[in-house]
C-alpha cells in the first residue's frame, strides 16, 4: 500500500499543470504621466494586448517611435476606439504611464485626434476645447 501511495505522490510531482497567465502592467509606472506629440505609424489591433506606434521628431530632427499599450480589440471596440480610427500618418497628442526602465513606452491613457480624444478604457470623450 505504501509503495502505490508513493508511486501515485512521484506521478503527481511528474504531472504538469496548465498555468494560467495574466499580462501584468507592473512594468508601468502609473504615479507618472508622459505626453508626447507625432503620428501614428501603426496600429496593431491585437489579442491579448493591442499596441499604438508612435513616431515622434525631436528637437534634432531625430525621430524617436514610442509604443503606446492598450487593451485588446474587443475592450477597444467597447470603448468606440475602431482600427480605422487611427491610420498611418495621422497626428495624435498621446499620454500615457511610462515603463519604468525608460524605454519609449506607456501604457496608453488618453490621446487626442482631430480634436476628439479617445479613452481607451472609456471611449471618446468630449471636444477638449469644451472641458
Amino acid at each position: 500500500m505504501k509503495k502505490l501511495f508513493l508511486t501515485g505522490v512521484f506521478m503527481l510531482a511528474c504531472t504538469s499543470f496548465p498555468v494560467t497567465a495574466h499580462h501584468s502592467a507592473a512594468m508601468f509606472d502609473h504615479t507618472e504621466l508622459v505626453e508626447v506629440q507625432g503620428v501614428v505609424r501603426e496600429f496593431q489591433y491585437t489579442n491579448p494586448h493591442s499596441w499604438l506606434i508612435i513616431d515622434v521628431t525631436n528637437e534634432d530632427g531625430s525621430v524617436t517611435t514610442w509604443g503606446f499599450e492598450a487593451e485588446g480589440p474587443s475592450s477597444l471596440m467597447r470603448a468606440g476606439i475602431r482600427r480605422s480610427d487611427l491610420p498611418a500618418g495621422t497626428p495624435i497628442t498621446i499620454r500615457g504611464n511610462p515603463m519604468k526602465d525608460g524605454r519609449p513606452a506607456a501604457a496608453w491613457v488618453d490621446a487626442v485626434v482631430n480634436g476628439q480624444t479617445l479613452n481607451p478604457l472609456n471611449g471618446f470623450a468630449i471636444n477638449p476645447a469644451d472641458e
